[in-house]
């Protein structure tokens, strides 16, 4: 029996406009009713990601935990404070952010109280990140370095590029500038090249929640769609990919739902991994 599902949001448990499909409404009502626990896993921040459910009953997350920042931040439901913390060095952002104007990219980074602070985003991109709270927009030609950041805690760095196989030959190409910071790269939502710290990944989250709750392995689903979310499909007991999974994260999943993000996979994945009928 499975006690605990843990999943990405964008492109997964979200629609293609950042909504929850009614099909995953209801799942997570008889998640409750089961009594697995719903865990959210985001690359997000926790305000942003708990803004996509304010509309919906609070009891549906009550008791429950968000995995954030790729694994680096647990929150529990209902307090800002996380009970696990990362971050990156600021001489590692700051060679980031300058490498990240010297190449003209798009460029978010995301601080520890819950905002991100995106540069010379262009119009699809700032239209999209109209939908979040948190986010304040500026050039880089207004800011040749960090300084204006005042101290905050650096947590992630992100390039965003809708070139994504350039943007992927790109992280291959960083891979040893990478290491010798002490970050990792990964990507997702198909235009996202993300840079966190060595050892932290949605699967590394994962581990930490369902040891903090005494949860093995085994009884948990992780499900997801892109490759920040490979760890999390790897980790758990069941990992699980939605329909429109990426190539690269396809053949390490356990199963593959027949429906995907914009449909409201969660329906089926109930039913065929959750309810009392399906372990016969």
């Amino acid at each position: 029996m499975y006690k605990l599902v843990a999943t990405d949001m964008d492109e997964t448990f979200l629609d293609h406009d950042h909504q929850i499909p009614e099909a995953n409404i209801r799942a997570m009502q008889r998640m409750k009713e089961l009594g697995v626990l719903f865990v959210p896993s985001s690359g997000r921040w926790y305000s942003s990601i708990m803004d996509n459910f304010a509309h919906l009953d609070p009891a549906l997350l009550e008791g429950s935990y968000v995995i954030s920042y790729n694994g680096g931040f647990i929150n529990r439901v209902g307090d800002p404070k996380p009970l696990t913390s990362c971050g990156i060095g600021r001489a590692c952002a700051e060679e980031l952010y300058a490498l990240g104007c010297e190449l003209g990219k798009c460029m978010h980074v995301n601080v520890a109280d819950g905002h991100v602070f995106v540069c010379d985003a262009p119009e699809a991109e700032r239209t999209y990140l109209e939908k979040i709270s948190g986010v304040t927009h500026f050039s880089s030609a207004d800011h040749t370095d960090l300084s204006f950041l005042d101290g905050r805690d650096i947590v992630k760095l992100i390039f965003m590029d809708p070139d994504f196989e350039g943007l992927q030959q790109l992280g291959h190409e960083l891979e040893p500038m990478a290491q010798r910071l002490g970050v990792e790269i990964t990507f997702s939502s198909k235009r996202y090249l993300e840079f966190m710290p060595a050892g932290i990944d949605k699967g590394y989250g994962l581990k930490k929640l369902a040891e903090m709750l005494g949860i093995p392995m085994d009884q948990v689903i992780g499900v997801g769609d892109s490759a920040n979310d490979l760890a999390m499909i790897k980790a758990a007991g069941l990992g699980v990919g939605v329909a429109n999974v990426t190539d690269d994260v396809h053949p390490y999943c356990d199963a593959v739902l027949e429906s995907t993000g914009d449909d409201g996979a969660f329906e089926e994945l109930v039913e065929k991994y959750l309810e009392p009928s399906s372990a016969l």
